[in-house]
């Protein structure tokens, strides 16, 4: 009997290490950035300029994005200068702003790299000052958003009054540009009451996905999984796809990595600038 109960306990302990090890051998790694050339990132990333979206204070240009040491930087700066598309009585945040307050970087893989499932690992580092709303996310495409299917593997800001991590992903409802949500909402407590220095470290983003779920991990813990049964668009003009799990031809998902300012981030302080987000590596595997 303590023969056969020794053995459980073996079986317990070891068949896990040994199912992620035969995990990883049968993944293939399909695209990867290192990050080891200093200078500007590769031709795989391409970025977006101006003021984009969820009326956010930054301005996004390349500039504020370069690789050093082994990591990809994207720099939150304090700039002050004209806005080039500035409307004087515009109803259209983006144009009715006057002047450009603070700059950043928003990198995507969109004209380059795009996928359907896999494992997705991501090491980085980012800033927690106030206003500072760090992301590691992918958006499907075709159709708009949220028909084209959102999914953030990372974002911090502040959420129900206070600094937090989330895990989320969204899709079309029956209305055009409301999402569904499927979101895990982690305060930034649970971490660093666990490791003061956390904030000061790099840690690992990983996201599962199969044609079945999304999960989202960090650090081998799991922050979030999403049930792709569940995840149909809503109808909005007619479209009842699966932004996560479909067969439409060409449908795939790219990446963005990007440092917004404000917003969801809460009011920037300025005593904290400039703000500095480094990704170690960027890899996929299917």
């Amino acid at each position: 009997m303590k023969k056969i109960l020794t053995l459980l306990i073996l079986f317990a302990v070891f068949a896990p290490i040994a199912m992620a090890q035969q995990e990883r051998k049968s993944l293939r790694l399909v695209w990867s950035d290192e990050f080891d050339v200093d200078g500007r990132p590769s031709m795989d990333w391409t970025f977006q300029y101006g003021f984009q979206r969820n009326q956010e204070a930054q301005w996004y240009q390349s500039q504020n994005a370069f690789v050093k040491e082994g990591c990809l930087v994207i720099e939150g700066r304090r700039e002050h200068r004209r806005n080039p598309n500035y409307v004087a009585g515009s109803s259209d945040w983006r144009t009715n702003r006057e002047f450009i307050e603070y700059t950043s970087s928003c990198l995507t893989t969109q004209l380059s790299q795009q996928f359907l499932y896999g494992r997705f690992e991501i090491r980085a580092k980012f800033p927690i000052a106030t206003g500072a709303w760090p992301a590691i996310w992918l958006l499907g495409n075709k159709w708009e958003w949220p028909q084209n299917g959102e999914i953030d593997i990372m974002e911090y800001y502040i959420k129900n009054g206070q600094p937090s991590i989330l895990a989320n992903a969204c899709w079309g409802s029956d209305q055009r540009w409301y999402a569904v949500w499927d979101s895990s909402v982690i305060p930034f407590t649970h971490f660093t009451d666990k490791d003061p220095q956390w904030a000061d470290k790099f840690h690992v983003w990983r996201m599962d996905w199969d044609e079945h779920y999304i999960r989202i991990y960090l650090d081998d813990e799991l922050l979030n999984e999403v049930d792709l049964t569940k995840t149909q668009n809503g109808g909005y003009d007619g479209n009842h796809e699966n932004p996560f799990a479909n067969h439409v031809p060409g449908f795939k998902h790219y990446l963005l990595l990007n440092l917004a300012l404000g917003s969801n981030g809460g009011e920037p302080d300025i005593t904290q600038f400039p703000l500095r987000y480094y990704i170690d590596y960027v890899r996929v595997y299917q």
